[in-house]
């Protein structure tokens, strides 16, 4: 879906040592299911409802093949917006910040005594890789990503909402056309004020800081889908691997493709973490030799008949008749003509 370059990699691959944070649900991620979750309202804001707050939303893990896509919230107080993320944190678009100062700010976010856990709420919806193919694979309507994407968002915003909160100003990195996307927002929260644009990480701190918190959580999320492979290698007397054994989990990253070609079941494919619907796993089944192709028979003869077709009453003598099977089943009504 998404090529990155050696650098994008090198930051998209996961860290040995991510912070694992109260968002990650070990039991959903390893059965294929999407979450959501919510962190408490902060003491500055449950304590007084009035608090006109901001609120930012962006996602982490759109592109690669392997793993969730997660989508980040962050809310606070709009006096702190700038002063807390930006000059005393130094929140920035994930992928301009190191694996370590990634886990370092999460980790404020979710330690009571940190004046970011005071003073930020903040939630994550993981969007499941099973849950993305499965909708974009539908038989009738896809779901693409896109409108799995802002459904999440939507989501999310009306869980702060429903919450009490009062948000005055939302902004939101874009997907696709961010004219089209800020519209529809706009008449989903009509008394908000909704930014959408390119590289919002990088131009509002609580656009930057959501993308901390879905981007450490997928991180953590991969290493959890990787449990699976590591507990085999384990087994077997092999050393634990972190996820970094399948790279950044993009299809352009080569230790990626690897892993790919070296973990697929020829029936089967891969686990829950793998994104049926991308191009890179559909090349791999669909080449000569990888996967054993299933074709399910149809009998032309039984296309067009009814159900009603088995209980039509045959003629006399016609009882063996294999169309009369059922009509004949219980025997044949008994006439006047027997008395």
């Amino acid at each position: 879906m998404e090529d990155v370059d050696s650098q994008d990699i090198a930051q998209e691959t996961p860290a040995k040592d991510v912070f694992v944070a109260p968002s990650i649900n070990e039991k959903a991620i390893l059965a294929g299911a999407s979450y959501t979750y919510h962190s408490p309202v902060p003491a500055t804001i449950s304590q007084d409802l009035s608090v006109e707050c901001v609120l930012g939303v962006d996602e982490a893990g759109r592109g690669p093949v392997l793993g969730p896509m997660v989508y980040g919230l962050l809310y606070l107080p709009l006096s702190k917006h700038r002063s807390l993320l930006a000059e005393t944190h130094h929140f920035d678009d994930s992928k301009a910040l190191t694996p370590a100062v990634r886990s370092s700010l999460m980790q404020g976010l979710c330690t009571p005594h940190m004046d970011l856990y005071k003073s930020c709420g903040w939630a994550t919806r993981v969007m499941s890789a099973r849950d993305i193919s499965s909708g974009m694979l539908k038989p009738a309507g896809t779901y693409n990503l896109n409108a799995q994407a802002m459904d999440a968002t939507i989501d999310l915003i009306k869980d702060v909402f429903a919450k009490g909160i009062n948000v005055r100003e939302i902004y939101i990195d874009t997907i696709g056309s961010p004219q089209i996307y800020q519209k529809k927002l706009e008449r989903i929260f009509p008394t908000t004020a909704i930014t959408v644009a390119k590289k919002a990480d990088s131009l509002y701190p609580c656009v930057s800081a959501a993308s901390v918190c879905a981007k450490v959580t997928r991180d953590a999320a991969l290493e959890v889908c990787y449990q699976t492979y590591a507990s085999h290698a384990t087994d077997k007397g092999e050393p634990k691997a972190s996820a970094e054994g399948w790279g950044s989990g993009y299809p352009s990253d080569a230790r990626c493709t690897t892993w790919l070609k070296g973990h697929m079941n020829p029936i089967f494919g891969w686990g829950s973490e793998c994104r049926f619907s991308w191009g890179t796993a559909k090349d791999l089944f669909e080449a000569k030799g990888s996967g054993v192709k299933v074709e399910w028979p149809m009998d032309d003869d039984e296309q067009d008949m009814r159900v009603t077709d088995f209980f039509t009453a045959g003629r006399e003598g016609e009882e063996n008749d294999e169309s009369n099977a059922l009509s004949t089943w219980f025997g044949r009504p008994v006439t006047e003509a027997v008395f």
